[in-house]
C-alpha cells in the first residue's frame, strides 16, 4: 500500500540525510513556505495515527503542516477562545458529539467523496467530517475474571467489581463521555438514575486518562474497564492479559471526526486535508494498520473485526449527547462525589 511504502521511504531518507545537514546552506527564510502553502492542524490523535497521514498529505500537496497536539476538550476550548482571531485551520480528532458541542466554532464543508461515506456516519449539516468508527467495549483481566462474569453493562454492578472498574474522567476523555451516554441509552432509564447507579459502582474511583484504563485492568489493579475497541485490540495484540466484550445490552459505534474551523486562515488547504482524511488511501490505512473501522463503504480490512451487524447497537443520538453534554457532566460530577 502506498502510505505504508511511504513510511519506509521516509525512514530511509532520514538515515541517508542525517549526516548531511551541516552541508546545507541558506537561511531558514529561504525555505519558509508562503502563506498559500501553510496549514495548522489541532489534533487529539496519537502521533502514530496523525504522523503518517500528515506526512503523506504534505508530500502530495506541497502544503506545510504545523501540528498542535492536546486533549480533545483542551483543543476545543482553545479554538473557542481564538474565535475572534483563529490560529488553526482544522480540528482533527475527537468524538463527533464533542465537535457538535462546539459547532459554532466550525464552518460546514461537504467532502468531495462524501458519497462514499456510510450513511450512518454522515453529518447532514456538514459541520464535521467522520474519520473512523469506534465502538465502546468492556474489558476484563483474563486471569482474575471469568468470561461469564462480564457480558453486559448491567454486570458492572456485580459485588465483586465494586470499586474496581477502570473508567477515565469524562470531562477529559471524550471516549468516557461517549461511554456514559451509551450506558444511558442501553439502560433505557433517565440519565440521572443511570449516572447515580454507575457512580455508586465506581465508589469515587476514576482515572485521569483513557490510556490508563487498559493498564489498570492488565496489571490487575482493576478487574474490568470501559474503553474503545481500537485501544483494547491493540493491547490484546501486544500480549496483555485482557479480553474485550461487546455488551449484549447494547453499545455505541460513534465516529471521531475532523472539522473546518470558522474563519480559518488557510481554509482552502483545510478543505483539501478534510478530503484527504476520508480518501480511499487513508481509510485503507486505518483498516490495515490501526484497528479502526473506516467510514467509507468501499474499504476491505485485513484486520479481523466483528461485523457491526453482529454487535448489539443502541440508538445513540449525537445531537442529544452534544446538547446535553454540560448537564450530563455536571450530574456526573455530583453523583460521583456522592458515591465516593
Amino acid at each position: 500500500m502506498r502510505l505504508r511504502k511511504w513510511l519506509f521511504f521516509l525512514l530511509a531518507c532520514s538515515v541517508l540525510f542525517s549526516g548531511c545537514t551541516a552541508s546545507i546552506s541558506g537561511s531558514a527564510a529561504d525555505y519558509a513556505p508562503s502563506a498559500e502553502q501553510k496549514l495548522t492542524i489541532y489534533t487529539s490523535h496519537k502521533e502514530e495515527v496523525y504522523q503518517p497521514i500528515i506526512r503523506e498529505f504534505e508530500e502530495r500537496t506541497g502544503i506545510w503542516v504545523n501540528v498542535v497536539t492536546g486533549g480533545t476538550n483542551e483543543l476545543l476550548e482553545r479554538i473557542a477562545g481564538e474565535q475572534d482571531a483563529p490560529v488553526a485551520d482544522v480540528m482533527f480528532g475527537g468524538g463527533v458529539e464533542s465537535l457538535e458541542s462546539y459547532r459554532d466554532c466550525f464552518e460546514p464543508y461537504v467532502c468531495t467523496e462524501s458519497h462514499r461515506i456510510d450513511q450512518q456516519f454522515q453529518n447532514q449539516d456538514a459541520y464535521w467530517t467522520p474519520f473512523s468508527a469506534l465502538p465502546v467495549v468492556l474489558v476484563y483481566n483474563t486471569k482474575l475474571v471469568a468470561p461469564e462474569q462480564l457480558t453486559c453493562w448491567a454486570d458492572l454492578g456485580r459485588p465483586e467489581f465494586s470499586g474496581r472498574v477502570a473508567f477515565a474522567d469524562p470531562s477529559i476523555s471524550g471516549s468516557s463521555f461517549t461511554a456514559l451516554v451509551t450506558q444511558i441509552c442501553a439502560a433505557g432509564q433517565d440519565s440521572q438514575t443511570v449516572l447515580a447507579f454507575f457512580a455508586e459502582i465506581l465508589k469515587g474511583h476514576q482515572l485521569d486518562s483513557s490510556g490508563a484504563v487498559l493498564t489498570s485492568v492488565a496489571n490487575g489493579t482493576d478487574l474490568v474497564g470501559i474503553t474503545l475497541e481500537e485501544t483494547a485490540l491493540k493491547r490484546i495484540d501486544a500480549g496483555d492479559d485482557i479480553a474485550l466484550v461487546y455488551p449484549s445490552d447494547g453499545t455505541s459505534c460513534v465516529p471521531d471526526g475532523s472539522a473546518l474551523i470558522k474563519g480559518a486562515p488557510h481554509s482552502d488547504n483545510a478543505k483539501l486535508f478534510l478530503d484527504f482524511t476520508v480518501s480511499y488511501d487513508v481509510q485503507q490505512l486505518l483498516a490495515d494498520s490501526f484497528y479502526r473501522r473506516p467510514v467509507r463503504t468501499d474499504i476491505q480490512s485485513e484486520q479481523v473485526l466483528s461485523p457491526l451487524s453482529a454487535i448489539a447497537l443502541v440508538d445513540y443520538d449525537v445531537s442529544w449527547a452534544a446538547q446535553n453534554r454540560d448537564a450530563i457532566l455536571s450530574d456526573w460530577a455530583f453523583f460521583r462525589k456522592e458515591g465516593s
